[in-house]
């Protein structure tokens, strides 16, 4: 792919040009020319050589070459390979020139670390893999611990160490130490590898099968109930990358494992931070949306007074995922009696048709309808009443009117008109409301 990068040409040494604290320009020494990136023209950090024989900065060259390009920016020859050589020599002229203008408020750079060869990975990975065979639990840990560190220090290490199959092996590694004989203690080699296999998403059918294995899943459960804050967090990340990618028979089967739906109700009962509910909220949407006996599991454990008191204040995102979690438990039985029943359900319900983002309207005005509709006649005129009562004709009049999606529209037109039905029986909306309203219903 063609890149629209001008790289300009080398010229005379470019002075730094640096303010004193009273706002008065400070000409400081001339950098030598070759000590600049030919792509950003800033001093190089870390030199490296392509197979033309420029010397570029790392972090410029490895851009170029994710953007698609196969050429050297400066010779425009196309490269043999994009193996990039450390230029020491360079490197170490650039450290001195930085320590002798260090009066002036030159920083030296910092020595750069090699980055990590695919052959370090593959050898990594095989330790890895020897270890939990073994069943040497302080020797993988040791290990995974060493190739998520690396992992951290580039994200060129990151890909390399994805590529080079990490999220097969450490899922392996995961499933073979659960397999075994399994105590507390090695519930910390277990969580040091869900947080290298975070680095890894999205993870292939070979490693989601790995952690999909009944040993997997009881440990994940473990680590639910009592790892700690970050073990938890990369538990309900994994679950949510493993279902997500699962049809409903599949996601059903990983729902009976002992413990696992408690566990993720417990998370939304006394969240530890907002990304480990957010996680527990979209983990638990997929399950209550792969089967209606699913979704009664979840509602017997309390699950919608949790969802309608997050409701009651909550930021946007929280409020999108608790409101769809919520649309799929109303499609059992179950579900919308216990939501009938909740003095919250109906004003939180109409409260956030509006002012919160389309998503929100649209499955409130989804939970609002199954709630009213799809539920046994006396049960359903009452949450009609009390809808009308808390504004709920006046919202959906209003949201016809801005416009909304196809199925959010259906809907909302289908509650004005089983509304209408009930308006003497409880309306408390004034006339003056409707008169930003350009036309009638």
């Amino acid at each position: 792919m063609a890149s629209n990068w001008k790289i300009p040409k080398p010229g005379r040494k470019i002075p730094f040009v640096k303010k004193s604290p009273v706002g008065n320009p400070i000409t400081e020494p001339s950098m030598p020319t070759h000590f600049r990136c030919p792509i950003s023209l800033d001093l190089m950090k870390d030199p490296v050589t392509v197979s033309t024989g420029i010397t570029y900065d790392r972090q410029s060259i490895e851009t170029w070459f994710e953007l698609g390009n196969q050429t050297c920016p400066i010779t425009n020859n196309v490269l043999k390979s994009e193996e990039l050589i450390p230029n020491h020599s360079l490197r170490r002229m650039i450290q001195d020139w930085c320590v002798a203008n260090r009066s002036l408020g030159i920083e030296r750079i910092p020595t750069p670390r090699n980055p990590v060869t695919p052959i370090q990975v593959s050898e990594l990975l095989s330790e890895i893999a020897s270890a939990s065979r073994r069943g040497d639990r302080a020797r993988c840990r040791e290990l995974v611990a060493k190739i998520k560190a690396l992992g951290r220090e580039s994200e060129r290490n990151r890909q390399c160490i994805v590529s080079g199959g990490a999220a097969r092996v450490l899922s392996a590694s995961f499933s073979e130490l659960a397999a075994g004989y399994f105590e507390s203690s090695t519930s910390g080699v277990l969580e040091e590898i869900l947080s290298a296999l975070a680095a890894c998403f999205p993870l292939d059918e070979e490693a989601r099968w790995h952690i999909g294995s009944p040993e997997s899943l009881n440990s994940l459960v473990f680590i639910l109930n009592c790892g700690d804050l970050a073990g938890r967090l990369n538990a309900v990340l994994m679950l949510k990358e493993l279902v997500s990618s699962l049809d409903a028979d599949r996601i059903n089967v990983v729902a009976e494992t002992d413990g696992l739906i408690e566990a993720l109700v417990k998370l939304v009962e006394k969240p530890i931070s907002p990304q480990t509910t957010k996680a527990s909220l979209v983990t638990t949407f997929y399950f209550v949306s792969s089967s209606e006996m699913t979704a009664v599991k979840f509602v017997e454990m309390g699950l919608v007074s949790l969802l309608l008191e997050i409701l009651v204040d909550s930021d946007k995102s929280m409020c999108e995922k608790a409101l769809a979690v919520l649309d799929g438990v109303l499609n059992c039985k179950k579900g919308r009696e216990r939501a009938s029943d909740h003095s919250l359900a109906v004003p939180v319900l109409v409260k956030k048709m509006f002012r919160v983002s389309d998503m929100a309207t649209g499955f409130a005005v989804s939970a609002m309808w199954k709630l009213c509709k799809n539920y046994e006649q006396e049960r359903g005129e009452g949450c009609l009443v009390e809808a009308l009562q808390v504004g709920a004709f006046q919202k959906l009049l209003l949201l016809l009117q801005v416009g909304c999606s196809g199925t959010t529209k259906e809907k909302a037109s289908e509650l004005l008109k089983l509304l209408n039905g009930v308006r003497g029986r409880g309306e408390c909306i004034e006339t003056a409301d409707f008169k930003a309203l350009k036309r009638p219903f």
